[in-house]
């Protein structure tokens, strides 16, 4: 969908609703992915570990060692996978390319689910670890409420167009990293026990094994996050060598951390035994919903301010951490929405906008409230119990075992799309290792083991769950017959991908346009810019011009060759000429080699009588941009003529046009 907007000499009202940058444009690197990705990895921890310590127990570390060897698989298929396909959409965008939009949908449902229950689990821990200046909020129904309170307020301020600042949320992820480091080392030096470490398990009967398996499928819900970096490599800077690298970077860390914390905080939780024989550590039981508090709490500090001290900084920068994740969560869930609705994978509805904040109030207030729904507490204790078998189930268990429902149900099929691609001989410009040759076919053996892992783990919590496995299942049935009633109604295949046609509202009728231009910035034709100028150009009868500005640096003469960016530039204006060839629209081409591009677009603007410019921008989050792109921002301010925004929430395709099973090359 676009939403086209006029602009005259100088306003920056067509940019109105923040974030907008020239499409495609990309300025992100390692560090900003890695800040990104381990802000929202590293925010599980925060409740994972005293959820797998209730059910693993003295072989907590060992259950977080196990999935950390299945993550490392995984997020081997998410880098071969978006380095293959630099696109948001993660599982779903594999998926896709692997097979067809039916299992892109349902993969794409699953992730909705995760978001979701991101959203509740996250919101559910915030009051636990403001507790620590209010104890009511550390319990039954503080907790809950508190949760539904975070939730609405973000839901509401996502719908009000407000964002959380980037450079912020990389310095708190940074300080995050830095406190969970400190707390590692302090611990190793402090309260690490080998001797007690040893006497915490014994085998078979404190965990159980059944118990310790089902740590270990638990434990898998630290790792999620990792589709982050994926949803970000449409604004990565060469991310053929940028993702790779950020993932591992993201790996190393999780690995080591959440290998530490847990012998840390088993040192100074030990298992113990109760008068009826029962096993259980403070970690799981006292401190299950602020795992961190306990830890801070076991250093013995020379005076109690101290701890007091410690206790409010860790308490706050959880909650601060959480209270992001908790927003990534609506933001993730509105924008798959929105991703499907574009898709035509739901109802058009999903995508609608708000008519004057721009945000997808539709999607946003649904699924918030799916979350709330999740953490009502009437439902929740109705439900746990024992209307399902399965007494004293608390919230934590409950939203982090459908978390992992979820979770585990599309990464598992991202290692099957991933496998599938390269065992078809698809082209990957990164080769992930841990790969075989068998008779010619190239075999993923990290997709297959993380397969192995995820699926496995996807079964137990099935097996295990009935509470879990009656939502999930639901849930997962839900879609696909929504999915499928939608498309038949709407005449569409089950499997070939189709986009929803773009929506143009065409300037106004009274004002005559002869000379019509659409920029060529940064070496990428805007697909939706370019798409509405046809549009115009036919309905008025106007002269269509596409002119591609190479900027050319300083130390060489202007007709130097730019070599792969004049290549990329000429093909760019071919992908134009096709373009208007499907609208039947005559349309003229030209390089202008020059210093500024925005001062050159606008000197030919002038000097063809051109009355109408028409730019394409996409909503991004950034750090330290310009709302529309200093290119944009350019011409926006100096332009002598009336200029088009086209603000594009996804990529453009054709109205009407479907793409054959494999996806679009």
């Amino acid at each position: 969908m676009a939403t086209p907007t006029t602009s005259g000499l100088p306003s920056h009202g067509a940019a109105e609703g923040g974030g907008d940058q020239v499409g495609l444009q990309r300025v992100l690197g390692v560090p900003a992915l890695f800040s990104a990705a381990y802000g929202n990895v590293g925010s599980s921890i925060y409740y994972a570990l005293g959820l797998v310590a209730g059910f693993a127990l003295g072989l907590t570390p060992v259950a977080f060692v196990v999935s950390g060897i299945v993550f490392v698989m995984t997020a081997l298929t998410y880098a071969e996978g978006t380095t293959a396909f630099p696109e948001a959409g993660g599982a779903s965008s594999f998926a896709r390319h692997a097979f067809n939009e039916f299992v892109s949908f349902c993969t794409a449902w699953a992730q909705l689910l995760n978001f979701v229950i991101t959203m509740a689990i996250s919101a559910f821990f915030v009051p636990h670890y403001l507790g620590v200046f209010w104890e009511p909020l550390t319990h039954s129904p503080g907790d809950v409420y508190g949760a539904i309170i975070v939730i609405v307020a973000l839901a509401a301020l996502n719908i009000y167009g407000i964002q959380e600042t980037a450079s912020l949320t990389v310095f708190l992820a940074l300080a995050d990293f830095g406190t969970q480091v400190l707390l590692a080392l302090l611990g190793m030096l402090v309260l690490f026990d080998p001797r007690i470490l040893a006497s915490n398990v014994q085998w078979g009967i404190a965990p159980t094994w059944g118990d310790f398996l089902l740590g270990i499928t638990l434990s898998m819900i630290a790792y999620t996050g990792i589709e982050t970096i994926s949803n970000m490599a449409e604004e990565t800077r060469d991310p053929i060598r940028s993702v790779p690298r950020a993932i591992g970077w993201v790996v190393a860390a999780v690995l080591s951390l959440y290998v530490i914390l847990p012998l840390v905080a088993l040192s100074a939780m030990p298992v113990q035994q109760t008068a009826d024989g029962e096993y259980y550590t403070e970690l799981g039981t006292e401190f299950a919903g602020d795992p961190f508090i306990g830890l801070v709490r076991a250093f013995e500090l020379p005076e109690p301010w101290m701890l007091h001290a410690l206790e409010g900084y860790v308490g706050v920068l959880a909650a601060v951490i959480l209270f992001i994740a908790t927003n990534a969560g609506i933001i993730g869930v509105s924008r798959v929405s929105y991703s499907m609705a574009q898709y035509r994978q739901m109802p058009n509805a999903l995508r609608k906008l708000h008519p004057t904040r721009m945000t997808p109030y539709v999607s946003i207030t649904i699924f918030s409230a799916i979350g709330c729904l999740l953490l009502t507490p009437p439902l929740v204790h109705q439900l746990t119990d024992g209307a399902f078998g399965i007494p004293g189930a608390r919230e934590n268990e409950v939203l982090g075992s459908l978390y992992a429902f979820g979770a585990m149900l599309s990464f598992s099929i991202a290692h099957v799309s991933v496998f599938w691609m390269r065992l078809r001989g698809d082209e990957r410009p990164w080769t992930a290792p841990f790969g075989i040759v068998i008779r010619g076919r190239s075999i993923a053996l990290f997709a297959l083991l993380g397969f192995l892992g995820t699926a496995t783990a996807w079964v137990v919590q099935v097996w295990t769950h009935p509470l879990e496995r009656t939502i999930g299942m639901a849930w997962m049935l839900l879609g696909p017959a929504v999915y499928v009633f939608y498309r038949r109604s709407q005449g569409l295949s089950l499997t070939v991908t189709s986009r929803a046609p773009v929506v143009v509202q065409l300037p106004s009728a009274e004002i005559a346009y002869h000379g019509i231009m659409v920029p060529v910035l940064g070496g990428t034709l805007d697909h939706g810019a370019m798409v509405i100028a046809c549009k115009v150009a036919a309905d008025r009868g106007a002269q269509l011009v596409v002119t591609g500005a190479l900027e050319v640096p300083q130390s060489l003469p202007l007709d130097a060759e730019i070599g792969e960016q004049e290549v990329r530039l000429n093909e760019q204006l071919d992908y134009a000429r096709a373009i208007a060839a499907e609208f039947g629209v005559d349309v003229v081409t030209r390089v202008l080699r020059t210093r500024r591009a925005d001062l050159a677009i606008l000197e030919e603007a002038e000097r063809r009588e051109t009355q109408l410019i028409v730019l394409g921008v996409r909503p991004r989050r950034h750090l330290g941009l310009s709302l529309v792109g200093r290119s944009n921002e350019r011409i926006l301010t100096r332009s002598p003529v009336r200029v088009l925004i086209v603000r594009e929430q996804d990529d453009f395709i054709l109205p009407g046009a479907e793409i054959p099973r494999g996806g679009a090359k």
